[in-house]
């Protein structure tokens, strides 16, 4: 016991950490290889934030969670709309078979894991995290996830991924639900991303869609650059809209899809 308290974790670990990497099924043997910590003390961060521990997992064999693992295998406008939120809310543990969601719409959480046949297991909000984390482990998934372009620590290389034509409006619909910004007079929705290959493949998409769009460039505090994608207009936002959000499979309020509809009536008298 006195070992426990004495023996430090590896530089970073946090209890929030620890906590994911149990919760998304991560076998304990694993565990006290990345921590840096024994079993017992892993327990007892369990035990401190009330999490139910799982008999299978702290045996060392990795917590089995349902998921449909040819989700990301075949084309469709359900999987094309995941991998839109994926690719702008998504991460990708380098080490293990995590995947992750984190988005502060839990309705969207819930609805792509019921495209995904997922079980719904979220990561405990902490002080340094509002959002919710829909957490899935599988190997496969991460693989093919990876195969499309998302890999780990993707913000500054993500490439446009390679959508066929028919899926591509479900494809943007997620990357506008998932990082659009869209200003609540209706003039102007932007899309910000640290890869500038992946704003010039916005780009064009918006220009072959015929949108007035742009890109701009900012610097973080940190000094590295970042990239906005613009839409811009009151006839071109309804526009988008009709195009990203008309076939959607099952429509729902989103307070993006209204802002970018503010001048739908001026915009349908003149078509």
């Amino acid at each position: 016991m006195k070992g426990d308290k004495t023996l430090p974790r590896n530089p970073g670990i946090t209890d929030e950490m620890i906590i994911e990497m149990y919760k998304s099924g991560m076998p304990f043997k694993e565990m006290v290889s990345q921590i840096g910590i024994s079993d017992r003390a892993i327990r007892n961060v369990m035990y401190k934030h009330g999490v139910i521990m799982n008999r299978e997992q702290s045996s060392g064999q990795p917590r089995k969670h349902q998921v449909n693992e040819d989700f990301f295998k075949i084309w469709s406008h359900e999987m094309a709309w995941v991998l839109g939120l994926f690719i702008t809310d998504g991460s990708i543990s380098k080490s293990h078979s995590n995947v992750s969601l984190t988005q502060k719409n839990q309705t969207l959480l819930r609805r792509v894991a019921t495209y995904m046949n997922a079980d719904y297991i979220l990561a405990k909000s902490y002080k340094t995290r509002t959002a919710a984390t829909l957490l899935i482990n599988s190997k496969e998934i991460k693989n093919d996830l990876i195969m499309l372009g998302i890999s780990p620590n993707k913000s500054l290389t993500v490439q446009f991924p390679n959508i066929p034509d028919e899926f591509l409006s479900s494809f943007i619909r997620g990357v506008v639900d998932g990082d659009g910004w869209v200003q609540k007079r209706g003039y102007v929705m932007n899309i910000t991303t640290a890869s500038y290959s992946f704003a010039e493949g916005l780009l064009t998409v918006f220009q072959a869609w015929h949108l007035r769009s742009e890109i701009t460039e900012e610097s973080t505090q940190a000094g590295n650059p970042v990239y906005r994608v613009w839409v811009k207009g009151k006839f071109d936002l309804p526009r988008l809209a009709d195009i990203i959000y008309n076939d959607a499979l099952e429509p729902y309020e989103s307070y993006k899809e209204s802002n970018l509809r503010v001048h739908s009536r001026i915009y349908n008298k003149g078509v």
